[in-house]
């Protein structure tokens, strides 16, 4: 089973995650902030981080810089940011950070589902094929 890690401040926004997730029968752990998200990276194994990029403290961005400059294995974690902020050149901006796709809120169900399998699509394939 896949381990998604959603962090949000928000817990409507969690709570609207989990729900569409556990229809397609997935399990998802959250964290309310970006430090306490990256300490549950640390300690637990996680296959995907959902990422919100407005939070107090230590926003989307920054979760995704400390990441991505780390030396082991969470540098390389699948990050797909979760935002409301459709600013023009905003997704070019969460891409160059780190981020492996984008979704904008509302969320809807095939949107989230479409991200989650981007992801993990091998790009290498040309003949993969998103469910």
């Amino acid at each position: 089973m896949m381990r998604i890690l959603f962090i949000e401040d928000d817990p409507m926004n969690r709570r609207v995650v989990r729900d569409m997730l556990a229809i397609a029968g997935m399990m998802m752990s959250e964290a309310d902030g970006g430090r306490s998200g990256i300490a549950r990276l640390e300690n637990e194994e996680f296959d995907l981080l959902l990422l919100d990029l407005r939070m107090p403290e230590m926003d989307g961005f920054d979760v995704m810089r400390a990441l991505r400059s780390r030396d082991d294995i969470l540098k390389n974690i699948p990050i797909v940011v979760v935002t409301a902020d459709a600013s023009p050149g905003l997704e070019d901006k969460c891409l160059e950070t780190g981020a492996d796709a984008v979704l904008f809120k509302p969320i809807a169900m095939q949107s989230l589902f479409d991200s989650i399998a981007t992801v993990f699509v091998d790009k290498s394939d040309p003949d993969a094929v998103l469910g």
